[in-house]
């Protein structure tokens, strides 16, 4: 089993109703372009393509996806918290934020800045 593989059944057991959340941001994050990578690191999964774009990370009782350069993302939807130099991230209580928050189109943009073609 991979270390992700092993973190997402220990989501599936403990925290049963952020699983299907974080499998479904893996799923936008591993779509968003070819080669895309994923690790785990800080306790969540961390995605790659030439770079870092984005990470998800479950909590006690909601899911976040960090965007490593979130400085640098456009915020049409307004969306993207955080008030460090560089990080951002979107707060996803449940399946439904996903779509009201536009949570695709950033990942999107994310991985074009990562891949240097934004």
């Amino acid at each position: 089993m991979s270390a992700v593989e092993g973190l997402l059944e220990d989501l599936r057991q403990h925290r049963g109703a952020l699983f299907p959340i974080v499998v479904r941001l893996r799923a936008l994050a591993l779509a968003s372009g070819p080669q895309i990578t994923e690790e785990v690191k800080y306790g969540g999964i961390l995605f790659a393509s030439r770079t870092g774009f984005c990470g998800v990370f479950a909590y006690r009782n909601h899911v976040t996806l960090e965007f490593s350069e979130g400085h640098t993302l456009p915020d049409p939807h307004g969306v993207l918290a955080g008030q460090g130099k560089v990080r951002r991230h979107i707060r996803i209580d449940s399946e439904h934020d996903i779509e009201t928050k536009h949570v695709d189109d950033y990942v999107k943009v994310a991985r074009a800045h990562s891949d240097g073609s934004s």
